[in-house]
């Protein structure tokens, strides 16, 4: 596959991702730009992240993982392994792996990029983002947003792309 795989998520100083499958913030800007970046392409997520959606997201494919073999979703594709998932994304140049904290340390290895948005705050969570080696991964685009009257928290957008000589 010479499909460029992209983990994206928004995470605490602490990785932290959510809380009873949820987000434990709101930050308007941050969910634009995930919107902007993963319109158009193949979504990945965990049944619980897809679950956790009030519908199916507009312009994209969803495919859910989950390890029930008679899980169905209207009009989303279901893979019960990552390998799956990606075979049923290869015709997308650029699919993105969406969350939850499960599947993104299953796709840690198979990851060529991350678009990690760093809240910066320390959360109580019980999901998290992958701790990932900085020996094998550079941030290549770095872009700092400030607290202000719609974001309760400053966040740094980042994009991290793995060193190809591992």
């Amino acid at each position: 596959m010479n499909n460029k795989i992209t983990m994206i998520a928004a995470a605490s100083e602490n990785d932290g991702l959510g809380k009873n499958n949820d987000l434990v913030w709101h930050l308007p800007d941050d969910f634009k730009r995930f919107k902007q970046l993963t319109t158009g392409h193949h979504i990945i997520m965990g049944r619980k992240t897809f679950e956790s959606f009030p519908k199916p997201l507009p312009n994209r494919v969803h495919i859910i993982l989950s390890r029930d073999k008679n899980y169905t979703a209207e009009n989303c594709l279901i893979a019960h392994c990552l390998e799956d998932a990606l075979q049923l994304a290869k015709a997308d140049k650029n699919p993105f792996i969406i969350g939850g904290g499960e599947i993104y340390k299953l796709a840690l290895p198979f990851a060529d990029e991350i678009e990690l948005t760093r809240v910066h705050t320390t959360i109580d969570a019980d999901a998290f983002f992958p701790k990932f080696n900085n020996e094998n991964w550079h941030i290549i685009k770095k872009e700092f947003h400030p607290k202000d009257e719609k974001h309760e928290h400053s966040f740094t957008y980042q994009t991290w792309q793995r060193m190809k000589n591992e």
